[in-house]
């Protein structure tokens, strides 16, 4: 499997992040640090974490100096502790440094946002239900936002808007002023502008599903309903579609709406508000 790192996209990303951060030159480093000094640093967690973007950070200290060797010492997806040593980097002490803050930025972002993700997929274990990201990422990083949400055990909805179709309240309120007030007729245009591509509808009610159904939607997303209504809904469904859940997703919610039944859960705060995790480089003797 190729690396994050590796994605065109990425390596853009590091660059411009480089670019913004160096500028002219890491003055300070130019400054104190001798030329051709070499040491070693780790890069260490602070506390419980789900690591992400190991390869991430290895790719930015190799475009700020490759001469700089760095180890990977785990795996994106592993638990980490307090004080364990997640990158090891050895050579040149200004690339070192200079690379210092872009590398961590990218871990710690990616890191607390899969420590975020398993908090909730530890949560529904009992039931069978995935974990779903949304589109509400930062601008330029949803490739590795959503990677991250992976880390930690979730799965990817949706990439962009150009994957899949998704008519949420505003285009159906759209569709409906056109004169056509019907769902399924929605799911059923969709379709043949866009053929292969899975189509979504949000509903409102159990009313509004069953309309849904009858054009037989990939899936179907259930917002903002108590549990005692995505249950309800589940029944009306019947297996016809698959069902999204989504809407004021907390850690104390999540259990109660597993259990009706849903096969999926989405919720924005796995990307858009994951607090960053600590972590921190150090060099070593």
């Amino acid at each position: 499997m190729r690396s994050i790192a590796e994605h065109p996209a990425v390596r853009d990303l590091i660059a411009r992040a480089l670019a913004e951060d160096i500028g002219t030159g890491d003055v300070t480093t130019l400054s104190v640090i001798p030329e051709g000094v070499t040491g070693r640093a780790v890069i260490l967690a602070r506390g419980p974490c789900i690591v992400a973007g190991v390869d991430v950070a290895r790719a930015v200290f190799a475009q700020v100096e490759p001469a700089l060797r760095c180890e990977a010492r785990v795996r994106d997806g592993t638990e980490a502790h307090a004080d364990d040593v997640l990158v090891a980097i050895h050579g040149p002490i200004r690339g070192i440094l200079t690379g210092e803050r872009t590398a961590l930025n990218f871990m710690q972002r990616m890191t607390g946002i899969a420590t975020r993700t398993r908090q909730f997929v530890e949560k529904v274990k009992p039931h069978d239900v995935r974990i779903l990201d949304t589109r509400k990422t930062t601008p330029t990083l949803r490739v590795l936002e959503k990677y991250a949400v992976t880390c930690g055990g979730g799965t990817n909805h949706r990439m962009g808007l150009y994957d899949m179709v998704l008519i949420k309240d505003n285009h159906r309120r759209l569709w409906q002023q056109a004169g056509i007030s019907n769902l399924a007729g929605a799911v059923e245009a969709a379709r043949a502008k866009f053929p292969g591509i899975p189509v979504e509808v949000e509903v409102e009610s159990e009313d509004e599903l069953r309309d849904a159904l009858r054009a037989k939607p990939e899936w179907v997303l259930l917002d903002n309903m108590t549990p005692d209504r995505l249950a309800r809904c589940v029944v009306v469904a019947e297996g016809q579609t698959r069902l999204e859940a989504s809407g004021g997703v907390t850690l104390e919610t999540i259990e109660a709406i597993a259990a009706t039944g849903v096969d999926a859960i989405s919720i924005g705060g796995l990307t858009h508000s994951a607090p960053a995790a600590d972590l921190s480089l150090e060099l070593v003797e």
